[in-house]
């Protein structure tokens, strides 16, 4: 089955590894019984869902997430449920790739308008004469 990230773009679910461990935090006697942290792994490197451009910007988005053999790790343990966790790293996830998934605008470079420059120059003019007229009051002696 296919996770939807975006209305162009879904991971399967095979690409999803996750492994269960015991959390710290609340949860009283049970936490020391009961793995309801999750570590979600997702290959970036190697996914055949994701496109190019998507697969950089996602790499460069992850930071210290990803691990150096392209691998995106999620630990979850915020929640006390197994599958609270579980949906929690998912989320998370689907959040991260749909937020790589948005191509950055390019900058349009644009020229000052000649009133601009002219506004520019004009500011200048008077701040230099406001300095100019500062100094030492000379006396009529």
């Amino acid at each position: 089955m296919a996770i939807q990230v975006t209305d162009t773009l879904s991971i399967d679910e095979d690409e999803i590894t996750e492994t269960f461990i015991r959390a710290g935090g609340p949860g009283g006697q049970n936490v020391n019984k009961v793995a309801t942290a999750v570590q979600l792994r997702f290959d970036v490197r190697h996914s055949p869902s994701l496109p190019t451009p998507v697969r950089r910007r996602l790499e460069a988005r992850a930071g210290s997430k990803l691990t150096k053999e392209g691998v995106i790790v999620i630990t979850a343990n915020r929640k006390r449920t197994q599958d609270a966790n579980r949906r929690d790293a998912l989320d998370r996830l689907t959040t991260m790739i749909a937020e790589a998934a948005i191509a950055p605008k390019t900058r349009v470079p644009t020229r000052p308008s000649r009133a601009a420059r002219q506004r520019r120059m004009d500011k200048k003019t008077q701040r230099s004469s406001v300095k100019r007229t500062r100094g030492r009051v000379r006396g009529d002696d």
